[in-house]
């Protein structure tokens, strides 16, 4: 009879893509149990997002099932995502914080957020959403949540949740059509407030819309708080790159990793055609992430329906969970929770190598 070492040995086979090591050596295995002719064990993975994790559950049936006198292989798969110490330290709870940029306005970056967070939240990670956009936020309408207040009990306040995702923004608080004239510390001031005085709970990930440009949010956020990694978006154009290389370099000045770029608006596809249209320039994301020796995190169409569903106050990876813009986010959000696992074991001293997107 199969023993437990027998086991490990044959599961020891099985190497992650990414930390380029074997699933054994890594700790992902865990619980096995041996009973007769049918065997049971846990992989606990890095990330309930993995984009391989079905591919592993596939060869670890395979490669146990050929061990002799097994007839049955039942494979656990779970997850825990590795948190950040600091980011626990500064926000209770909160294993990671990402934060979704861009160097100038409208390249979609609040529509990459909200659909970053839902889809996030279906892989099964615990996740929340913070609107950094003090003067125009656009979360409350986008998480179908506008006109709601939080609660508030002993100056903590509680975040609005929709689809999955504990959201908190500035326009929970005032009215969508009051202008908010204040000075750069009293926004800055505010954001932290959103971010500290929150009960947040237990997250996986925080994805911070952040406001356009790189004012003083940026900086105060890059300086107070452990960002583990930030996400650029910007549309193919010339206009919106230079912008978008701005935002790469702040970054890089106060030590924030670029986890990547976000192509939005990347083509257009006729719905009667079929025919593709370059509206906005073609392969401007992929050159400016060779130029910055960063990679691109994903491309995302131009589409009616992902403005349209935005405008309903529900995001497209909710609305419309088949459509292929909607696959687009969650092969986003699969390969950011990848890559945030990858920074977070380095953090480690676990070696790892994250291939180019």
């Amino acid at each position: 009879m199969a023993t437990e070492n027998d086991v490990l040995k044959a599961l020891s086979t099985i190497i992650d893509p990414d930390f380029q090591k074997d699933i054994v050596s890594l700790g992902f295995v865990k619980d096995i149990s041996i009973d007769a002719c049918r065997v049971s064990f846990t992989i606990e993975l890095t990330t309930p997002a993995c984009p391989v994790k079905e591919e592993f559950r596939r060869q670890a049936e395979e490669v146990v099932s050929s061990l002799p006198d097994i007839s049955e292989v039942a494979v656990n798969i779970t997850s825990k995502v590795q948190a950040q110490p600091k980011v626990a330290q500064q926000v209770p709870g909160v294993a990671n914080i990402i934060a979704v940029t861009s160097g100038k306005g409208g390249v979609g970056k609040s529509t990459t957020a909200v659909n970053l967070a839902v889809a996030l939240a279906h892989t099964g990670a615990r996740v929340g959403l913070l609107d950094a956009d003090i003067y125009g936020p656009s979360i409350p309408r986008m998480m179908n949540l506008a006109g709601q207040q939080p609660k508030v009990e002993e100056k903590k306040i509680f975040p609005l949740e929709n689809y999955g995702v504990r959201t908190m923004s500035i326009g929970y608080m005032v009215a969508e059509d009051q202008a908010m004239i204040w000075r750069g510390p009293m926004v800055s001031g505010a954001v932290m407030q959103l971010l500290n005085e929150v009960i947040w709970g237990e997250l996986d990930y925080l994805v911070v819309d952040m406001p356009p440009g790189t004012g003083d949010i940026h900086l105060t956020l890059a300086q107070q708080v452990p960002i583990t990694a930030s996400i650029v978006v910007t549309t193919p154009q010339d206009i919106a790159l230079l912008d978008a290389r701005k935002g790469i370099a702040m970054f890089n000045k106060v030590n924030v990793p670029t986890l990547g770029i976000v192509e939005n608006m990347s083509v257009f596809i006729c719905p009667h055609c079929g025919e593709a249209s370059h509206v906005f320039a073609e392969g401007g994301a992929d050159r400016l992430a060779a130029e910055q020796h960063v990679d691109v995190l994903g491309h995302i169409p131009l589409d009616i329906q992902i403005r349209l569903d935005s405008d309903n106050g529900t995001p497209i990876v909710a609305a419309h969970p088949d459509s292929p813009q909607a696959e687009a986010y969650r092969d986003l959000a699969g390969e950011v929770a990848r890559r945030i696992s990858v920074l977070n074991r380095r953090k480690i001293d676990i070696p790892v190598m994250v291939q180019n997107g």
